[in-house]
């Protein structure tokens, strides 16, 4: 059994930051590689940050160089922290395992956290 409890998300003006967080029940949490993917209007559902169990980070290049994922495994936590934010990274934001948790040969998602940047 998994579940996933992203917050954090909110309204922004073009510039600001914003920090995700993401609360995981999962068995070996702390083996698993963890991603945040996002998801805008009209859009399919992209990988945009990873993390693997030892740490190593990789970034989809819209993102680079503004976000940065982290954890703690001790709290079964993932966060991502999002600076100099954009009008295109309005989307629903969800954590989730890389690739995504299956049941039942459906992918699992959480509920998501809304980001909203507009001036």
């Amino acid at each position: 059994q998994v579940q996933l409890v992203e917050s954090g998300g909110g309204s922004v003006q073009p510039g600001g930051s914003l920090r995700l967080s993401c609360e995981v029940s999962a068995n070996r949490f702390s083996i698993r590689t963890m991603g945040w993917y996002r998801q805008a209007p009209g859009n399919g559902r992209e990988l945009v940050a990873r993390i693997t169990s030892g740490g190593s980070t990789n970034y989809a290049d819209s993102v680079k160089g503004r976000f940065t994922i982290s954890r703690d495994n001790a709290k079964n936590t993932v966060y991502l922290q999002m600076n100099n934010l954009k009008p295109e990274d309005t989307a629903v934001y969800y954590c989730n395992t890389v690739p995504p948790y299956r049941i039942r040969d459906s992918d699992y998602w959480g509920q998501g956290t809304q980001v909203t940047v507009s001036s």
